[in-house]
């Protein structure tokens, strides 16, 4: 078997957003890495997994000794592009050796549920990290795409933007769990979401109105 490391996006969570190409590759994978909950949902009792923690030299070593002998496929969530494993893994191995197979990213769903184009879009992650103001204030026509974690959410995301400038009537959409069944999407404004219970890990729309 080719010694390759096979990257494959899993989507924003259901199986029916994954690829083809990246569900073959998973399926087919002796060595397989990922979350706990992706390995729970796509690992067979046939495949040698190793769950991607905090500690992630673990799972580096993991994978040097494994591509040794073969083929090893680390599933990352949404698309392996933006904001995944895949920074580490070119930092830490020939890229040669790294093999990419995207999938649907939670921000393309997020902008499609609600039919908006994404094209022109600023797409920032609050995801163990904050952007720069710069990136953030307000400007006229301008649409933000957020990715958020429990510290930045939907309360304090708003707090942040209004005050770089974003009107208390800047709308706001706040995409949950999506593609799972309980699924939700909040059409709301800025100001209104402070006073709103805080949504966490979640993707944010923002827009004049």
């Amino acid at each position: 078997m080719e010694k390759k490391i096979i990257v494959a996006g899993i989507g924003p969570g259901d199986e029916k957003f994954i690829t083809p190409a990246a569900l073959e590759k998973i399926r087919a994978a002796k060595f397989l890495v990922g979350g706990r909950r992706a390995l729970e949902t796509f690992s067979s009792a046939a495949q040698i997994t190793f769950p991607i923690t905090r500690d992630i030299d673990a799972a580096l070593n993991f994978i040097r000794e494994k591509i040794s002998i073969g083929q090893v496929v680390v599933m990352v969530s949404g698309d392996p592009g933006y904001y995944s494993m895949l920074d580490v893994l070119r930092k830490n191995f020939d890229a040669a050796l790294i093999e990419v197979i995207p999938s649907i990213s939670s921000l393309q769903l997020a902008f499609a549920k609600v039919a908006m184009s994404w094209y022109d879009a600023t797409l920032l992650s609050f995801h163990g990290r904050r952007p720069p103001d710069d990136k953030l204030k307000f400007e006229p026509n301008k649409v933000l795409g957020l990715l958020t974690d429990a510290e930045f959410n939907s309360v304090t995301i708003s707090k942040i933007l209004l005050n770089l400038g974003w009107a208390e009537t800047s709308r706001l959409i706040i995409c949950a769990r999506l593609s799972y069944a309980d699924e939700k999407i909040i059409d709301t404004t800025l100001a209104d979401a402070i006073n709103a219970e805080p949504v966490n890990h979640c993707v944010l729309i923002v827009k004049e109105n």
